[in-house]
């Protein structure tokens, strides 16, 4: 009578055993499938988001050349708006200030203190307040600063 009863048995234990051994493989792949689709969601928001830091920064340094080629086009001696000079002037200080505030949005907080000690020179320059100091002398040392936080930031993540 044992054998009668383990006849039937047996084969339903192995399918019990073979149906949850399977059913553990499926949930331990679909967990695997989900991990790997959560690191590449990640990489590729990473990925995403350092390409639009990369564009404020890039909108930045052209701004930020703009404001030097304006201060070293100043007219001396300072008087009225000669020739249309400050005209041109006031959009590109406007325009690196909104820049400038993009970077502060987008980017590292690492960034937002070259990236204002910068923006400071080059208004300084751009409106002769510093002295006799050349413009070049005057902004290398604010822009070296911000180029190797900017690097920094890049390179870091």
């Amino acid at each position: 009578m044992t054998g009668e009863i383990w006849a039937p048995v047996l084969p339903l234990a192995g399918v019990l055993l073979g149906g949850g051994l399977t059913a553990f493989a499926q949930r331990a792949t679909q967990r695997s499938a989900e991990r790997t689709e959560r690191h590449r969601l990640a990489a590729a928001t990473a990925e995403s988001r350092r390409a639009e830091q990369l564009a404020v920064l890039k909108e930045f340094v052209a701004r930020a050349q703009q404001a030097e080629q304006v201060a070293y086009s100043r007219p001396e001696p300072w008087g009225d708006d000669e020739q249309g000079w400050m005209t041109g002037a006031k959009p590109v200080m406007t325009a690196l200030w909104t820049a400038s505030g993009n970077v502060m949005l987008m980017c590292d907080q690492r960034l937002h203190g070259p990236v204002r000690a910068y923006g400071h020179a080059l208004n300084q320059a751009v409106w002769r307040e510093i002295g006799d100091t050349e413009v070049n002398e005057h902004l290398e040392t604010h822009k070296a600063a911000f180029m190797a936080a900017a690097h920094s930031s890049l390179t870091s993540g």
